[in-house]
């Protein structure tokens, strides 16, 4: 009898003392209904590319000037933005020197960009720019003879612009930049050249480059890592 009273306060004991440590552990039993932790990912954050670009669209009486600049960028940080373009830009008239006659050109070439967000809505950018000319000229008389050539230049855009509001949680938004070449190669598509009469000296005068377009973010909704954060 004295055995098994020793024993029931052995199990008493052992039973108090277990039920004590397991008070002092945080056990956290998650609700079904409760959000799911967002996703850290270390290193490249798929969430923080983007895509966009901007379209160009010109007619005038006997000509056109159609264009796009697609882009993949990424989001290094909360104020600056990179990545990669690629321009192509189509211009095409007629009647340019004389009745019936054709001027075709076409610009394209690849990019790299950056861009610094001092406040959401406002931009400084820098572009990095090789790209390759390619005119056909073809005359309808004895005015002018038929004319092809080829050349290739490299500039770099510097300028600013004004966006719809860069935030901390989104690369979506729309954007207008403008922008000029300050290398002012003579082959450069941001250029106009001409030739003083008085002696021939070749001018070169740099051409604003007005840009509008668009970045879409890409991922962000699929990793829900924005969801009410702002």
């Amino acid at each position: 009898m004295h055995k098994l009273f020793y024993v029931l306060n052995a199990l008493f004991a052992l039973t108090i003392t277990n039920t004590v440590f397991a008070q002092d552990e945080e056990v956290k039993v998650r609700n079904a209904n409760e959000d799911p932790e967002p996703i850290e990912e270390k290193g490249f954050k798929k969430h923080n590319l983007f895509t966009g670009g901007g379209v160009t669209a010109s007619f005038f009486t006997g000509g056109s000037v159609l264009g796009a600049s697609p882009v993949l960028g990424y989001k290094l940080n909360d104020y600056v933005d990179a990545g990669v373009v690629l321009n192509y830009v189509y211009n095409g008239s007629r009647d340019v020197d004389e009745y019936n006659d054709k001027y075709r050109q076409h610009v394209f070439g690849p990019g790299v960009f950056a861009r610094a967000f001092p406040v959401p809505f406002l931009f400084v950018q820098a572009q990095l720019e090789h790209n390759f000319t390619n005119v056909n000229y073809t005359g309808s008389g004895s005015a002018r003879p038929d004319e092809k050539y080829r050349a290739g230049a490299t500039s770099l855009l510097l300028g600013g612009g004004l966006s719809t509001g860069r935030t901390k949680g989104s690369t979506t938004f729309f954007y207008f930049s403008v922008l000029a070449d300050v290398l002012k190669d003579r082959n450069s598509p941001y250029v106009d050249v001409d030739f003083d009469p008085d002696n021939g000296a070749q001018r070169i005068r740099i051409v604003p480059v007005l840009r509008a377009g668009v970045n879409i973010g890409l991922f962000q909704k699929r990793y829900g890592v924005y969801d009410d954060e702002y």
